[in-house]
């Protein structure tokens, strides 16, 4: 048997760690080159990765929920072909490895192999791709039924989430999984981000309607709520995390509950955990994945680049009339014309003008580096945090071509699928903090910027217009930039000029 360990590569730039949100595959699958193996978060998204050889998964050296560093191993795949195939007496259905699997080293183009520049391919595509990924081959009859009288493997299986489920009060930004086992011989589907056969998901449906202690130990019943030190101490101990009923908050199982369960007096249900004190409760949230990054990147920001935040109220009605004019036209038809869109076109206008605006500090070359490209970063909120990618060389970009970017760029963030490429390169940032009904706020420099418009609450509001004081739709922008850069003057001007597009937005033409 000819076994190769996949180490957890570095999927951005300079990443130390990640956590396996999620396997996609399980002991005993045969994987091919490129099919990915697991969902892993790091400090700036979540990716899948592939698999560098084809071959059969004999061993999940981690579970899902746990953090591991970059280059430790994760999975344990033959490469031999070996351990996936029929009845004995007959040839293997597994796939034969790929011809660069015969060296240490993975291929170039695959993950963990070379790729130009002299630099390492950590991601599908990344460098030039000299093996193509085949179609699992579907199993014949004799085959899947050899494989449904094999003992299950007692380690991890693929994994799929069950929708409109009720994940209980633990405060996790990701729900338990149910375990399954997908057949290979089905026609996959993307269900939640997983690939899993339709056999296995309705399998899977099916399984969690029923009541958990029904269901036979392993493969189709909830996984038990464990956090992952406990999930180990328990493993250490032989203890059957499935047997316990957890006195943590939500049914969390602690380290107690393991400890009782070894000296045989958690045969009953444990007691209900103890009502809070009057002080009130707390809860402890790890500071892991993007939090963890945003929190030192910002920390990093605010106390090395000095800050400065000007603020500009302006009377944006002519802005909003221009706007449903807009959504009107045919050739805009079918995308999301918003306010964010026109802050966008005029920041991107405005720093044409102002090109030093667009630039950066390199205290290694002590030079100030001014980008002739616009990558326009927008601030998303997303369940794993605040990520802020960006739409490379917006400048060149039609408004249906940028209203369009924004759109998908948004999604994706919320969807939490934001490839890491697209968090880093930026050159100018915009927050719209007006969407939770914000007037305005001093935002704090993206790393690497110089400057970061925040874009307030559009309200209605009295204003002086024509020598009247009539109701008019009104915002107001803060623009924060950094001073070793960018003076008052030059900070002031290109606010101004922002506001001016945004008031009227005919002033576009003379730019």
């Amino acid at each position: 048997m000819a076994t190769k360990q996949f180490k957890l590569p570095d999927v951005g730039e300079g990443l130390t760690e990640g956590e396996i949100l999620q396997w996609l595959v399980a002991v005993g699958d045969t994987v091919t080159v490129n099919q990915p193996l697991c969902e892993v978060e790091t400090a700036k998204a979540a990716v899948e990765l592939p698999s560098p050889w084809a071959g059969t998964v004999t061993e999940l050296l981690f579970e899902a929920g746990t953090m591991v560093d970059v280059g430790t191993p994760i999975i344990t795949i033959d490469i031999g072909g070996e351990g996936g195939g029929g009845p004995a007496g007959e040839p293997s259905t597994a796939p034969q490895p790929a011809p660069e699997a015969a060296s240490d080293e993975p291929a170039a183009g695959l993950i963990g192999g070379a790729a130009p520049g002299g630099r390492t391919a950590v991601l599908v595509g990344y460098g030039p791709r000299n093996t193509e990924a085949k179609r699992r081959p579907r199993r014949t009859g004799d085959a899947v039924a050899a494989r449904a009288t094999a003992p299950a493997p007692p380690a991890s299986t693929a994994t799929a989430t069950l929708p409109g489920a009720d994940y209980g009060s633990g405060g996790s930004a990701h729900p338990p999984l149910l375990t399954t086992a997908p057949d290979a011989g089905t026609k996959p589907v993307r269900h939640g981000g997983l690939e899993v056969g339709r056999q296995a998901e309705a399998h899977a449906l099916s399984e969690a309607a029923a009541p958990a202690a029904a269901a036979p130990h392993g493969r189709g019943r909830l996984r038990p709520l464990a956090k992952p030190p406990v999930r180990k101490y328990a493993k250490d101990l032989g203890v059957d995390l499935t047997t316990i009923v957890g006195s943590g908050n939500g049914g969390v199982i602690t380290r107690a509950d393991v400890d009782a369960a070894v000296s045989g007096e958690a045969a009953a249900p444990a007691a209900p955990a103890r009502a809070p004190q009057e002080t009130g409760g707390e809860q402890r949230i790890p500071i892991k994945g993007v939090r963890k990054h945003t929190a030192a990147a910002m920390v990093a920001s605010a106390f090395t680049a000095p800050h400065v935040t000007e603020f500009l109220t302006v009377d944006v009605t002519r802005m909003m009339k221009l706007r449903t004019r807009l959504a009107a036209r045919p050739e805009l038809a079918g995308l999301k014309i918003s306010p964010l869109l026109f802050v966008a076109k005029a920041l991107i206008l405005a720093v044409q003008r102002h090109p030093m605006i667009n630039s950066s500090w390199d205290e290694a070359a002590q030079e100030i580096v001014v980008k002739d490209y616009v990558n326009l970063g927008i601030a998303a909120a997303t369940p794993r945090g605040l990520v802020v990618p960006n739409i490379k060389d917006a400048g060149r970009l039609s408004l249906a071509e940028l209203a369009g970017a924004l759109a998908d760029l948004t999604a994706t963030a919320r969807e939490g699928k934001t490839f890491p490429a697209d968090m880093t390169g930026g050159t100018i940032t915009i927050t719209n903090v007006g969407v939770f009904g914000v007037d305005t706020g001093t935002p704090i420099l993206n790393p690497g910027e110089s400057a970061i418009l925040a874009f307030g609450a559009i309200r209605e509001m009295p204003w002086v217009h024509k020598g009247k004081i009539v109701p008019r739709q009104v915002t107001q922008l803060a623009l924060s930039f950094d001073h070793r850069i960018v003076d008052g003057e030059l900070g002031s001007r290109f606010l101004a000029d922002v506001g001016a597009l945004l008031h009227d937005p005919g002033t576009a033409l003379a730019f």
